[in-house]
């Protein structure tokens, strides 16, 4: 395809180059942060044509259709999957310079070894050879095309996890891949909506076959769940917030009294909120930390903005942006909070807003080490960049935050945040750019030509530090991949 999709694809250095194909080219993916269906694993579904695998559920593609005019009937509408297919396509030379360009052309190479630009004079050709080629893939077939050792994926505790159950209990349906869930307890806080808060109630309480009528049994059906999901190799819970409330936590007590108010249809003041939600993720906090989990924290996102779009298609549609809150009260708190009980587990910050990376990065080096017994290497880590910033300028910020504040040789790597299995080519782009980015060190001669120790570096960022930070054991052909 006019040789975009290359073996030197974003590598304009010798040292780069080098560091790509013999360090790491052909590591296998671990995508410790995903959204992809449990059914569709455990199933090894099969799709019907590329619309239905390829933009389904893709609010990425959906933002950038909708801004050149393509009708919401051809996004997330019931048009015909062809002419959603093609509406695409005529979008894709639009995105030069968006990520989703470079992203468009690296899966479908990767997916399918299909070499050509998509636009609409191509869209047919595409379509068939690539449904062609669907006739005789799965899930599995993909996970292996692209290489993908482990899969974390994000689970509520209401979820009943049969199919991790099913997963876990026959190991011979993703031979080579781990497949774990994440705890991820957000509709447990959102005590804003007293009738969906004690619908949830009644959901987790059927799940975790504990009573859920006080205070206390919700606290305890959610530990229940939490104990069931390590069961199942969950090593990390995760969290999403606009900002952690700057508020004092609530007691037992006070959280008995708004749990109370709440299933009598009364919903708490905004103060009474936030202290029900920070009282419950210390607890969440505490509760990884001695499991030795992790926990993820996602800050920063203005979800859900467009009302009609909200009214007509519900939440996570594509409709969301990059919020300015002050970061820095309620997560230092939070985090201080923990490590004086001396509860601090491992922690991922995540930010969405690229101002805040050297906030959070220097938050997170304040919380290494200490008194911990034995310490943890890059206990407290900025994540990769993340949503709108998973691009070459946004992962390039991200790494300077890291490289600059902390140990860039203790970053655990790159994840999707997908629910495309096609989107793992975005780990290929991470690589890509991590060795660029080493190599014009190497270049400019701000880094020693050292491959013994820049090619260790590169193969612990792109695979070995998460394993050995989550705690994951891989399996099949990949078991051995991490030492």
């Amino acid at each position: 395809m006019t040789g975009l999709i290359h073996d030197d694809f974003l590598l304009t250095t010798d040292a780069g180059r080098k560091l790509y194909h013999e360090y790491a080219f052909g590591l296998p993916i671990v995508d410790y942060h995903n959204h992809l269906p449990p059914i569709d694993l455990a199933g090894n579904r099969r799709f019907d044509n590329l619309a239905q695998l390829w933009l389904e559920g893709d609010h990425y593609k959906w933002r950038a259709m909708r801004a050149a005019g393509v009708p919401e009937t051809h996004c997330t509408g019931a048009a015909d999957p062809y002419d959603k297919f093609v509406a695409f396509a005529r979008t894709v030379p639009q995105t030069l310079r968006n990520p989703l360009y470079h992203w468009t052309h690296l899966e479908l190479v990767r997916g399918f070894g299909i070499d050509l630009p998509l636009n609409r004079d191509t869209a047919k050709e595409v379509w068939e050879a690539a449904n062609e080629q669907l006739e005789a893939t799965d899930v599995r077939t993909l996970l292996d095309r692209f290489g993908v050792a482990l899969l974390g994926t994000t689970d509520d505790p209401a979820d009943g996890l049969e199919h991790h159950n099913l997963l876990t209990t026959s190991p011979g349906l993703l031979p080579d891949t781990v497949v774990v869930p994440t705890y991820r307890p957000d509709a447990a806080l959102r005590v804003d909506d007293p009738a969906a808060f004690t619908a949830y109630l009644d959901k987790l309480a059927v799940t975790a076959g504990e009573a859920c009528e006080s205070y206390a049994d919700f606290v305890e059906a959610l530990r229940a769940r939490h104990v069931s999901f390590g069961a199942l190799g969950c090593r990390s819970s995760d969290h999403a917030f606009q900002s952690l409330p700057a508020v004092e936590p609530l007691d037992a007590a006070g959280a008995s009294r708004v749990f109370n108010r709440l299933c009598n249809g009364s919903r708490p003041t905004p103060e009474e909120a936030d202290g029900f939600r920070l009282g419950l993720l210390l607890e969440f906090g505490r509760w990884a930390h001695d499991a030795g989990w992790a926990q993820q924290l996602h800050l920063g996102a203005l979800r859900n903005l467009h009302p009609r779009a909200m009214d007509h298609l519900g939440p996570d549609t594509g409709f969301d942006a990059i919020a300015d809150d002050r970061q820095a009260p309620g997560l230092t708190a939070y985090l201080a909070a923990l490590s004086r009980q001396g509860k601090l587990p491992k922690t991922v910050l995540y930010n969405l807003n690229p101002a805040d990376n050297y906030l959070f990065m220097s938050i997170a080096q304040s919380f290494q080490g200490g008194h911990d017994a034995p310490p943890v290497p890059g206990k407290v880590q900025l994540g990769s960049g993340w949503w709108h910033l998973d691009q070459l300028e946004g992962m390039t910020w991200q790494l300077g935050a890291v490289s600059n504040l902390g140990l860039l040789p203790r970053f655990i790597g790159m994840l999707t945040d997908s629910r495309s299995f096609l989107s793992f080519a975005r780990h290929e782009y991470f690589r890509r750019l991590l060795c660029e980015l080493l190599g014009r060190d190497v270049e400019a001669g701000l880094a020693p030509p050292d491959w013994d120790l820049l090619g260790e570096v590169v193969r612990d960022i792109c695979l070995r530090n998460a394993v050995r930070y989550f705690g994951f054991t891989l399996k099949g052909r990949w078991a051995g991949a991490a030492q």
